[in-house]
């Protein structure tokens, strides 16, 4: 697991401003996340993310894609899928460097 949490969804929580401020422990950790199915379907797995799924595509996935998920993406502007693709490419910890070094919690940095 990376030195600061990646969420079960593919976000960076190491520069969530709740994350940084001590109010939240990061999805994984955190009971208050415990509404979120993407997050529970992590944790039956034992997955951090869903970077490390194998029973489905991502863009099959109802949890991943359901209408919370879209709308949280739409308010937040946030790419989820584009930083659990990044993840894939280059592994939890070089994506949480990435992330911290940009500063960004909500869409994927790619090092030119």
């Amino acid at each position: 697991m990376p030195s600061e949490p990646v969420a079960a969804c593919g976000l960076f929580c190491g520069a969530c401003r709740s994350y940084s401020r001590g109010k939240c422990a990061g999805c994984l950790a955190d009971r208050k996340h415990e509404w979120c199915e993407v997050r529970r379907c992590c944790l039956d797995h034992g997955w951090q993310s869903c970077a490390e799924c194998t029973v489905m595509p991502l863009s099959e996935c109802r949890k991943f894609n359901s209408f919370i998920g879209k709308l949280f993406g739409l308010i937040f502007r946030s790419d989820r899928r584009g930083c659990i693709e990044r993840i894939r490419e280059i592994g939890p910890e070089a994506f949480a460097a990435e992330m911290r070094l940009a500063g960004c919690y909500n869409r994927p940095v790619k090092q030119r």
